[in-house]
Parts: C-alpha cells; sequence; structure tokens
C-alpha cells in the first residue's frame, strides 16, 4: 500500500485539506451535482483504489447546507472496506432532531453499517466555547488510534487523547428558500435541508448584494458570508433568526436591495467584498493563497516593543521636546 487518499466531496471542509497536509495524506476532491451540490457517488466509486483509507460526506455542507447521500457514501464504505466519516460539524446540533420536528431526512449516523466516525462541533449550534468539538466512532479500536502516549518522559507519564490540546435552536426550519427563489435575479443553491441556504444570481453582482445587505442604515444590516465556484452568499439561521418577523424582514430586505441592482446589474461591490469577488477571477490560486497568507502574518505579527519603547524614550527625552523656558 503507498500513500493513503481520502476521497471527500469538491464541497467538504478544507479541514480536511489540512489534516492531509499535517499527515502526508492525499485529497482527492470528488465534483458535485451542478444541480443539487451533493457529491458525485459514481465518481467516488471510479475513484477508490488501493490505496483510498477513507471516504467523506457532509452533513450538510458548510457552503450550500446540502447533504450528501451518506447512505451510497457508507454502502460504498462497507463493500469496499474503507472507514467512512460524516463531516456533521455544522448539523450535530440539528439533524438528531429533525424527525422528531416532522422535517425527515435519511439517516446519517451509526445507524448505517459503514458509517465509522462522525465530527460535530460543540461551538457551533450547541451554543458551546468557540473552538470546541467532538469527534464519536462507531468502536473503541477506531478511537484509540488517536490516543498518543509517552511512557519515558522524565516529567512523568504523558498520555493525550486528542491531537490538540484543550483548546437545539428551535428554527422551525425557518424556510426562507421558499420566498428567496420568489425574489427576481435571486438562485436558490441546490436543496437546504437543514440550516444553511445559500443563494447567488443570474442578473447582478450577488458580493454587491451582501455589500448592500451589510450596510443597511439603523442597525438592519445583514452579515453573510461569501461564496465562490460559483459566486454566491450564504446565511447560517440560528435561534436570532427566529424571532417573529425576522424571517419576513431578511426577504423584504434582500428584496429591496435585489430590486435596486436589477435596475444597475453593472454596479459592482467595493471594500472586501470586491476584494473576494476578484479573487475567485485569478487563474493562478497560488498568489490567493499567499494573499491570505500575508493577511495571517499581519494579524499575528506583533511590533518590536523594545526598539517602540526605545525610539519613544528618545523622542520624550530630546531637548527637541522639552519646552523653552
Amino acid at each position: 500500500m503507498g500513500v493513503g487518499y481520502w476521497l471527500i466531496p469538491e464541497s467538504a471542509h478544507p479541514a480536511f485539506d489540512k489534516a492531509g497536509h499535517y499527515f502526508q495524506i492525499l485529497i482527492h476532491r470528488i465534483p458535485v451535482d451542478p444541480i443539487t451540490y451533493k457529491v458525485d457517488v459514481n465518481a467516488m466509486r471510479r475513484a477508490i483504489t488501493q490505496d483510498t483509507c477513507m471516504l467523506v460526506g457532509s452533513a450538510p455542507g458548510f457552503p450550500h447546507g446540502v447533504i450528501d447521500p451518506i447512505e451510497e457514501i457508507a454502502e460504498l464504505g462497507r463493500k469496499f472496506g474503507i472507514p467512512v466519516h460524516v463531516d456533521c460539524c455544522l448539523g450535530g446540533f440539528l439533524l438528531p432532531f429533525m424527525d422528531r420536528a416532522d422535517f425527515p431526512i435519511e439517516p446519517f449516523d451509526f445507524r448505517l453499517p459503514g458509517v465509522t466516525s462522525i465530527s460535530c462541533d460543540t461551538h457551533k449550534y450547541g451554543f458551546a466555547a468557540k473552538g470546541t468539538s467532538v469527534i464519536m466512532y462507531r468502536n473503541a479500536d477506531y478511537r484509540a488510534k488517536q490516543f498518543f502516549t509517552q511512557p519515558d518522559w522524565s516529567g512523568g507519564l504523558y498520555a493525550s487523547p486528542t491531537f490538540a490540546v484543550k483548546k437545539v435552536n428551535n428554527n422551525h426550519y425557518w424556510a426562507p428558500e421558499l420566498r428567496l427563489q420568489k425574489i427576481p435575479g435571486i438562485v436558490v443553491y441546490g436543496d437546504p435541508q437543514v440550516c444553511v441556504v445559500a443563494f447567488g444570481s443570474d442578473r447582478f453582482d450577488i458580493y454587491r448584494l451582501s455589500q448592500g445587505l451589510s450596510e443597511l442604515p439603523n442597525g438592519r444590516g445583514w452579515v453573510l458570508n461569501n461564496l465562490q465556484f460559483p459566486a454566491a452568499v450564504h446565511l447560517c439561521v440560528t435561534d436570532l433568526h427566529t424571532a417573529e418577523g425576522r424571517a419576513e424582514a431578511f426577504i423584504r430586505d434582500v428584496a429591496s436591495v435585489a430590486a435596486e441592482l436589477r435596475d444597475k446589474p453593472q454596479l459592482h461591490s467595493g471594500g472586501l467584498a470586491a476584494i473576494y469577488g476578484m479573487s475567485a477571477l485569478i487563474p493562478d490560486r497560488s498568489i490567493v493563497s499567499r494573499v491570505a497568507r500575508g493577511f495571517l502574518d499581519a494579524c499575528y505579527d506583533t511590533p518590536d516593543m523594545s526598539t517602540t519603547s526605545t525610539t519613544e524614550s528618545r523622542g520624550t527625552n530630546s531637548p527637541s521636546n522639552k519646552k523653552k523656558s
């Protein structure tokens, strides 16, 4: 067996790429259907080799809020003896309760024999502290693989269960996509079944809509996530959005900004929205990656305090800064 491969949907979270980079596992992204935005299971089946060590499905995926065909992926895993991971980070505190709320969904969890692990972010709809998450395994044998021990350290026995150290709301489905689809120029992507609604436009710059919604006066602004490939935005529904009249207000504001943009389709976005839109047009993605790394460098950069203190000290004590008597 050579280098291990993970087969993941094109829409799967980049955390899988990050993990592959850390652990030297190759990532093969499988295309999604251009209409449903669900991963193409037939393409995933064709991509399986003797080096495939994990199949992944999202429930739901972050970009479009669409649930991949987990049953079919799990059956692939069972048939070929490959572990199947369900990324339920976004929906983990919603999906288990959908049936009770009369929104039935297909099985996505350990009810399917092929599913071997499920991840669930407590810091999302579990409303826990940012950065906390849960991973669940079908059995203890899988879980044991993530444990690390160092019994010979002079500081004592070291044992860690995870790679990182310490580190449901009533949305009654909200269903804004049903009304969004009636707004001219707005296109809803896929079939959002849980908590994320992604939409774009066939008439105007969708990033301009996002910017316009964020700039509404009197504190009425809406903050949406910008997406790419295709250009789109999405709203992640939370408990705040379920207040009386909030859904209607969102639809009304989207319709208002969209009407303005339909009259001026040539109007393009500015600020961060413009930067996001332009980045999607750059064919050399390494340039975009370098810019993103530069942004992170700037965020975490700290000034040389010793130099700053010395400069300030010299400036304070210099004769030119003293008042003339």
